[in-house]
């Protein structure tokens, strides 16, 4: 008797939804007590379990106004979604609002620290470099002397940090060379050890003004013939007052500033730069006037965490209330009619919304823990937090398709992406070999000679916005002609590129997408083949309202009973 049995609906009857639900739409107020047979298809007298059983899986399927009426209990896992939906957003926006603070403190200080700190910087363009050894002499020098007359010059309130740099100085300045080597391009020779030796000298700031201090670092002599690079390090310490429009305490920040004189290359080009890397930590002794301590905020937090918990609770029961559920219909099907539950009706008991809320929830609560660590000036990890936030939350607003899904009208994204996407990952995977191929090839050929093809990150960049349409012509007058065979390759690259991808490749891809709605439209117009699992619900006529469904234990899981799931 392992009879496969097919049944199929009307076109008034077939739903537009990933899991067939079953409520007042399809239930009338006869019902009727059949089983199907095995071997002829029809239906014979059902005992009181397996009645049960139909209930229990009917009201499992129901939507939430569904299992309102079915049982008169509130829907309240659907309040409680919404109201996270609300606070999730609010904290977040709070955190963008504070986060930006940090950012712009962090981007105006790096621009004023290049303004004061490297010569010939006019900000418009951070390719800055020397190319004679007076210039570099006299980089680094005015570095120093900037430095040393920082307090005298900077509009911004900075302190020296000591102890950081050589031998306990303030200030680093340090160059690595070969350790021997020689250079003979007239006879076309060389001799170099790879080995690496650095020579620091250290700087420290004095009471006394700069003219009167002494001039030590300024014989450090410079080995040009092997130089890889010369490094100036120091530390400064700043406040962040803007914070107080925010109602927040002010931090405290201590800038690492990093100039390099890159020389690696040998190239006659000496590549100047400054990189500033930022620690932030609670300010020992904080008074703003007229400002109390403001719990609010963690509060706030500590509300989102408790609510997301009880959310995760909720959700993980729901999912455990469905395996359990998907075993006992399993074991009726094989107990009773001895046949196996395919994989497809055994899935259909989990829910995939729920994982998603769940994934929310549990990044939501670690956002928030980090949240409440910075607003304590504990930890400073805003990067972390904030995308642990901002992905949560664009989970919660994904979710909200799920509520929906339930009006068929709204829920033709979903089918229609759910009847795509097997296509569709086959598809990517044919042009994503495709698109690597091009992507290693620009990166190789044109990445000497185009400025957008020097990294790989930078070549995938530039061919997905050509494949969108962006920067077409940018893309083919960056070409340099140096090189004329290369020049001819580019323009061939470029335009079977081009030609491939938007004429063919994403035209296909949107077929493939038309293609799936077209069908999801027309399938009233044909039989719809329905699963064992959906034939077995449907002989149940009760209708939510016949108050058959009261009483009825859904599931052996009885915690939390008064919050059914969606």
């Amino acid at each position: 008797n392992g009879t496969v049995f097919h049944r199929y609906i009307a076109k008034g009857d077939r739903l537009l939804s990933p899991v067939t639900r079953y409520g007042s739409h399809e239930c009338n107020n006869d019902h009727s007590n059949r089983r199907l047979s095995p071997t002829t298809g029809t239906w014979v007298t059902v005992d009181q379990e397996e009645e049960a059983l139909r209930r229990k899986l009917k009201y499992f399927f129901m939507s939430p106004c569904d299992k309102f009426h079915a049982k008169g209990r509130k829907p309240y896992k659907l309040a409680l979604q919404l109201i996270k939906i609300i606070i999730v957003t609010i904290q977040l926006v709070m955190f963008g609002l504070s986060n930006q603070m940090v950012v712009t403190f962090k981007e105006e200080n790096t621009a004023s620290f290049k303004h004061l700190f490297l010569k010939g910087y006019d900000g418009a363009s951070d390719a800055l470099a020397v190319y004679t050894q007076s210039d570099v002499y006299d980089c680094i020098y005015y570095a120093i002397k900037q430095y040393l007359a920082l307090p005298d010059t900077t509009v911004g309130r900075y302190a020296y940090v000591y102890g950081v740099g050589v031998n306990g100085s303030a200030l680093s300045l340090c160059q690595q060379y070969y350790k021997k080597g020689w250079i003979d391009p007239a006879n076309d020779t060389f001799f170099i050890d790879p080995h690496i030796v650095t020579d620091c000298v250290g700087v420290t700031p004095l009471a006394t003004p700069p003219e009167a201090l002494g001039n030590d670092y300024k014989n450090f002599t410079l080995k040009f013939h092997k130089l890889i690079n010369v490094t100036i390090q120091f530390q400064l310490k700043a406040i962040n007052l803007q914070t107080i429009i925010n109602n927040e305490i002010p931090d405290c920040y201590t800038f690492v500033i990093t100039i390099v004189l890159d020389n690696k290359a040998h190239s006659g080009k000496v590549k100047v730069s400054l990189d500033n890397e930022v620690t932030i930590k609670e300010c020992r002794d904080h008074s703003v006037s007229g400002h109390a301590e403001n719990y609010t905020r963690v509060a706030f937090d500590v509300m989102v965490a408790v609510v997301c918990a009880l959310s995760l609770l909720l959700c993980s029961r729901s999912i455990v209330r469905g395996i359990l559920l998907q075993l006992e219909f399993v074991h009726f099907f094989k107990d009773t009619l001895n046949r196996r539950v395919s994989w497809g009706d055994r899935m259909e008991f989990i829910n995939g919304w729920y994982i998603l809320l769940i994934i929310s929830d549990l990044l939501t609560i670690t956002g928030s823990f980090i949240k409440i660590g910075i607003e304590s000036k504990n930890i400073a990890s805003y990067d972390i937090c904030g995308i642990l936030l901002g992905t949560s939350t664009l989970l919660v607003w994904v979710g909200v398709i799920r509520y929906l899904s339930f009006f068929q009208k709204y829920n033709i994204l979903i089918v229609t992406l759910r009847a795509a996407f097997p296509n569709v990952i086959r598809f990517c995977c044919c042009v994503a070999v495709i698109y690597l191929g091009y992507c290693f090839c620009g990166w190789i050929v044109l990445g000497p000679y185009h400025v957008k093809f020097r990294s790989l990150s930078m070549v995938s960049e530039c061919l997905f916005s050509l494949i969108n349409g962006d920067d077409m012509f940018v893309t083919f007058s960056g070409m340099q002609e140096s090189s004329t065979l290369v020049w001819v390759f580019s323009q061939v690259y470029l335009y079977t590129f081009i030609s491939l991808f938007i004429y063919m490749v994403l035209s296909l891809f949107i077929a493939l997408i038309t293609g799936a709605y077209e069908t999801i439209k027309h399938q009233t117009q044909e039989p719809m083949h329905i699963t064992d699992l959906h034939a077995f619900i449907a002989e149940c006529k009760d209708t939510p309202n016949s108050g058959k469904f009261r009483g009825l234990e859904t599931s052996p899981c009885s915690f939390f009973c008064c919050c059914d799931s969606l």
